[in-house]
């Protein structure tokens, strides 16, 4: 191999790590309150995807909170979703899977006055909060599948049963 192969080969190797190197730590460093959601798109207003997610709680009991969850102390508080207050971003909306005794974290955003953000942001173990683990924590992707494979089987399902709206 010839020196200008070399060095070209060399460069190109060069570019190529720091470009990796950039991605991931961008990632790492990922701006924002929630930037590793997973995120779904619905062409429908957020008021009838609350709506929708509403009902689907009320069809699936399973699927509902309980009404007291613990703290860390000891104490016990009401888990309540929807917007902190008129200024928020985000109206909350919390999942349970009884069977596996987790709550879900999830979130509906307005994209404009017909089209919504959905997003799943973390899994607590356990009805004690602290236990959080967020969505698409790893880096390494596969990691991550099963739960998101799950949530879309179990929730996302439930909704585009209801609306056949969301972008995949």
């Amino acid at each position: 191999m010839n020196k200008t192969k070399k060095i070209t080969i060399g460069c190109l190797s060069s570019i190529l790590i720091f470009l990796i190197l950039a991605y991931v730590g961008a990632w790492m460093i990922a701006p924002g309150s929630y930037p590793r959601a997973e995120r779904y798109k619905y062409i429908i207003s957020e008021d009838s995807l609350i709506s929708i997610i509403n009902q689907i709680k009320v069809e699936n009991p399973n699927l509902e909170l309980p009404s007291l969850i613990k703290l860390p102390n000891g104490q016990t508080t009401e888990l309540n979703g929807g917007r902190r207050n008129s200024k928020d971003y985000w109206y909350t909306i919390y999942f349970y899977y009884s069977d596996k005794n987790q709550i879900l974290h999830t979130w509906t955003r307005p994209i404009d006055n017909n089209s919504t953000t959905f997003a799943f942001t973390a899994i607590n173990n356990g009805l004690t909060l602290g236990n959080w683990k967020t969505v698409n924590e790893n880096f390494w992707w596969w990691k991550n599948k099963p739960e998101i494979a799950e949530f879309e089987t179990r929730i996302l399902k439930l909704i585009d049963e209801k609306t056949d709206t969301r972008i995949k």
